[in-house]
C-alpha cells in the first residue's frame, strides 16, 4: 500500500493506493486520472479531467521513515534549469 500525493491546479489530495512494484510512472499518471476524475482523492474531484492532464508531471517515489511508502504526482518545475523555461532565455 502506498499513498499517493496528486497536485494539481493549486490544490493537493490524498489517496490510499494497493501498489504493486512494477507500477511505472505512466501507470501512476493514468491511474490518478481515473481517482480525480471519480472523486476519489478527498478534496480533488474534476470529472472532465483530459487523460493526458498529468502528461507532463513529476512522479516522485519516497519511503518514510517508518518504511511507508509515498508517492507524489506533481507539475514540473522551472527552479534548477538556469531559469531557461521561465524567463525565455
Amino acid at each position: 500500500m502506498a499513498t499517493l500525493n496528486i497536485t494539481y491546479q493549486g490544490q493537493s489530495a490524498d489517496y490510499e493506493l494497493p501498489l504493486d512494484v512494477a507500477t511505472t510512472d505512466a501507470d501512476i499518471r493514468r491511474i490518478a486520472v481515473e481517482v480525480v476524475r471519480s472523486g476519489g482523492a478527498h478534496g480533488l474531484h474534476l470529472p472532465n479531467l483530459a487523460a493526458g492532464a498529468f502528461a507532463s508531471f513529476v512522479v516522485d517515489r519516497l519511503t518514510g521513515p517508518t518504511g511507508e511508502q509515498r508517492i507524489y504526482l506533481r507539475p514540473k518545475v522551472p527552479f534548477g534549469d538556469g531559469g531557461a523555461s521561465c524567463c525565455g532565455s
